[in-house]
């Protein structure tokens, strides 16, 4: 039984990393644009007192050292370009450019101490004060403020950061705004794991990019998502404004496999059965796909409606209990209150979902369908044999796991 339109339910997964990265964080706590660390104030070992030639000249004209680029003064200025200083005559002694929020732009001088170029680019929409020395000089202090960026896009996380999820469940970021450069995206898009694993990117879309593991993540592992999407261009003019890490853990191990031949479904947790149940799945005409799926919606009670999977108004039920979402189209796994106990584990009768008996308002605590609720979490691994069906699209729900290694590391912008 397959469904799209959802009434009731507490979450969905497209939805639950938006409020937590729609807006970047106060520049001040970050690394890039936005980072305190990294300041520039370096003096020259031969730097001393200016002479009294270069004092009088000092004091009788008022004709600037220095050459700051963007100008000084300059606002609405380009953020796409490095910050640079230049001493018009002698070498520099020092220079510091520090942003509004107090974060600093690193640089270096070259080689003969006359230019200083900043290690990265200014930030988008930041005010900027640059005090530089050029040796037999007074200092002196600069101003220039960037632009904001006209368009830009985030990139919209799942699982919700701070939650426990199952070793199933990938890291999938969907961009507001579809991506052409994908080097530049998923450069600045770092997934890290404790216990320590290698995890790579695998582009879905040009608007999905999903990171796993080789295998499951181990139970127990602590996951960091680290966006680094500010003033990164995605695409022509377009860009990113996020700069935020996330955490989120991986809790124990839970893989339920359904064999629809025998029309069973047997829980394993941490590697010991938990507990076996009978099943109903897809008829020989609305066969349910077969593959490593994960569970990536719950809902203690939705409504489904075959029009929405477009089967027509084949069904209108408004109070299906114990609802798990294993894929975008409309799987799912569930309660079933309305169809004869005798199906379950005796022949397979549903639209393509996995019904498992259940009480009508699901309060029933002894139904198969409540205590597979209770027991799972978002994340945890459904595995579908038999069937009758293909394996289920990788891309279709958080299903990346039916794809091989190498095909995974394939789909890496690198």
């Amino acid at each position: 039984m397959g469904v799209s339109h959802i009434s009731d339910g507490p979450e969905t997964w497209s939805r639950r990393g938006v409020l937590a990265v729609l807006w970047a964080v106060p520049a001040a706590v970050l690394t890039g644009c936005g980072s305190r660390a990294g300041a520039s104030d370096a003096t020259s070992a031969g730097a001393g007192t200016p002479t009294a030639s270069a004092a009088s000249a000092a004091s009788t004209a008022e004709v600037s050292a220095l050459t700051l680029t963007p100008a000084d003064g300059s606002r609405n200025a380009g953020f796409t370009s490095p910050v640079q200083v230049t001493a018009s005559s002698g070498t520099l002694s020092r220079v510091r450019v520090t942003a509004d929020d107090g974060s600093a732009l690193s640089g270096t001088f070259d080689d003969t101490r006359t230019t200083w170029t900043s290690d990265r680019n200014p930030c988008s929409g930041t005010a900027y004060t640059v005090t530089a020395e050029a040796e037999g000089a007074t200092e002196e202090t600069l101003f220039f403020s960037t632009e904001a960026a006209a368009d830009t896009f985030v990139g919209r996380f799942t699982p919700e950061a701070g939650s426990t999820s199952g070793v199933g469940m990938p890291v999938s970021v969907t961009f507001t705004h579809a991506v052409t450069d994908r080097a530049a995206v998923e450069k600045a898009i770092t997934v890290t794991a404790d216990p320590q694993v290698e995890v790579v990117g695998h582009w879905f879309s040009d608007t999905r990019l999903d990171f796993r593991p080789e295998e499951y993540w181990a139970a127990g592992t602590k996951i960091t998502l680290a966006l680094r999407l500010r003033d990164v261009e995605g695409a022509a003019g377009v860009y990113g404004t996020q700069s935020k890490d996330v955490t989120f853990h991986i809790g124990r191990e839970q893989i339920s496999t359904v064999d629809l031949a025998k029309k069973t479904m047997t829980v394993r947790r941490d590697g010991r059965t938990l507990a076996t149940y009978p099943v109903s799945g897809g008829d020989a005409e609305h066969t349910t796909w077969s593959g490593v799926m994960v569970i990536s919606e719950r809902f203690e009670k939705t409504r489904m409606e075959s029009s929405t999977v477009g089967l027509g108004d084949e069904y209108d039920i408004d109070d299906v209990p114990h609802a798990q979402r294993l894929t975008t189209s409309g799987t799912f796994i569930h309660g079933n209150y309305w169809a004869s106990s005798s199906i379950f584990g005796g022949s397979n009768t549903t639209h393509g979902c996995i019904g498992l008996r259940d009480a009508k308002g699901g309060g029933d605590t002894s139904e198969p369908g409540y205590a597979f609720y209770k027991s799972s979490m978002l994340g945890d691994v459904v595995v579908v044999k038999n069937s009758g069906e293909d394996t289920v699209d990788p891309a279709n729900g958080l299903n990346g796991w039916n794809m091989s290694w190498s095909n995974w590391r394939a789909g890496s912008a690198f």
